[in-house]
């Protein structure tokens, strides 16, 4: 028997919670689903320039584990750009935090 999964600490809920492309009716579209702790990934990582190590530290796991969240996070999101479907950011293990830790940034 395998060892429960870690909560991943998420910071920030996002201010949209769906996306699609534009002028495509939604009963034409695919949807993928983006894991919350994977849009933190992205948000860490891409948005706020941070290292992968450092934004593993501040999610409370493994920078390898990190990696594995932040690439399937990528690919959901590179999945929905070229195949034009639509992104719905929802569910995953995570547990929201509302405030960093001090000895990070």
């Amino acid at each position: 028997m395998s060892r429960p999964r870690k909560k991943r600490c998420v910071y920030k809920n996002p201010k949209a919670v769906f996306f699609k492309p534009q002028g495509i009716p939604m009963r034409h579209l695919e949807t993928v689903v983006l894991p919350l702790e994977g849009f933190e990934a992205i948000r860490l990582v891409d948005s706020e320039n941070m290292k992968q190590q450092e934004a593993a530290r501040l999610m409370e796991i493994s920078r390898p584990t990190f990696s594995r969240v932040l690439n399937q996070a990528r690919k959901v999101v590179a999945e929905a750009i070229t195949k034009g479907r639509a992104i719905q950011i929802e569910g995953g293990d995570y547990r929201m935090v509302s405030e960093k830790p001090q000895n990070l940034k």
